[in-house]
């Protein structure tokens, strides 16, 4: 059974804690995870500058945040990531966002996936290890809800782009330029669907 007190207590990372531990690893010729190859170093060094872009120009938009400012109790935000997925660099800044946003509310923690597999493998997308996956926990401990590893009209992008291309790389090309083109949004949109979740279900 995963304890997921415990894991965001004793194992979860700040922001900025997995932040530079992706840049210190990168310093030693290492990734996160096992695999330390010359493209997972490529990948991990590309979304280490997209992490920077998103964390500079993303903006919360104003229902999300009318959203956020009706939570009434306190929630835990629990990210498995790893620095060399694309996804993830897209994406994590912006639990960051909403996590600073109101962090009287809210407490934000980040763990590796590959050293958390019993957890990952509880929230297991289409029957793979997909990341990032989001899970907002109550005070207690207990799953709430999830999101992840990308926003679902991206899921379905990628499943069309993947039975037209085996060319991971034309397809990463594809994906990345599909966050770039929406700016956020439609995680942003996702997300805010989520924490209405919360309000109804969590909130009382």
């Amino acid at each position: 059974m995963v304890e997921y007190s415990n894991i965001f207590v004793n194992e979860g990372m700040s922001y900025s804690s997995y932040r530079n531990l992706i840049n210190e690893l990168l310093l030693a010729k290492k990734t996160t995870g096992e695999d330390d190859t010359e493209a997972m170093l490529h990948y991990t060094k590309m979304n280490v500058q997209r992490m920077n872009r998103v964390d500079k120009t993303v903006q919360l938009n104003a229902t999300i945040l009318e959203a956020l400012s009706g939570l009434k109790n306190k929630y835990r935000f629990l990210v498995i990531s790893e620095g060399w997925c694309g996804d993830a660099a897209q994406i994590v800044p912006i639990f960051d966002k909403i996590a600073s946003a109101y962090p009287d509310k809210i407490s934000l923690r980040f763990v590796l996936r590959d050293k958390n597999l019993p957890l990952i493998d509880a929230h297991l997308t289409n029957g793979g290890r997909a990341i990032p996956v989001l899970l907002i926990l109550d005070e207690e401990g207990k799953v709430l809800c999830k999101w992840g590893p990308r926003p679902q009209i991206l899921q379905s992008l990628l499943a069309e782009w993947k039975k037209e291309s085996t060319d991971m790389m034309l397809i990463a090309e594809r994906l990345h330029g599909w966050y770039a083109k929406d700016k956020t949004q439609t995680t942003q949109e996702e997300l805010n669907t989520l924490i209405q979740q919360v309000l109804i279900n969590g909130n009382s």
